[in-house]
């Protein structure tokens, strides 16, 4: 299983850049039942969403921002979601013991990926490397082109 990291699915999204390019490409060599994002990065994006949304000061912006929503929610409807579990939250409970210092969304993130022994696409290696026994690869780099 391939776990797409929140910010891969917001690069995704956006489209455009040659890191998207990249990482669609790698991406295009697996089935898409093989790539999924979590429980975790849906709640990111809908925060943003509910921010960016709070923000729309009249009508025409408010109207704007909905229909934007909009497209964010087909995304979902084609990308299977990978649920946070008592195994993940008993991954997450032992990580965040350890004390390692990585924000608690990207805990929880690692600890799904560790629990389903899934390979996380992430340009968040700096934070994600201190993290045992995840699999964490950066796909929008040009050494992942090849």
């Amino acid at each position: 299983m391939i776990i797409l990291d929140t910010d891969c699915l917001s690069l995704l999204e956006r489209k455009g850049s040659a890191e998207s390019y990249r990482l669609s490409a790698k991406l295009s060599e697996f089935s898409p039942e093989e790539i999924a994002v979590t429980i975790i990065t849906f709640e990111e994006q809908m925060r943003g969403w509910m921010a960016f949304i709070a923000k729309a000061n009249s009508i025409e912006k408010q109207i704007s921002a909905y229909r934007k929503l909009e497209k964010f929610l087909e995304t979902y409807k084609f990308i299977p979601i990978v649920q946070f579990d008592e195994k993940d939250g008993e991954i997450f409970q032992d990580l965040k013991s350890r004390k390692i210092k990585v924000g608690t969304m990207d805990l929880k993130i690692a600890s799904i990926a560790i629990s389903h022994n899934a390979l996380l696409i992430s340009r968040n290696l700096s934070d994600y490397d201190r993290i045992p026994n995840l699999r964490v690869q950066d796909w929008t780099r040009e050494s992942y082109t090849n």
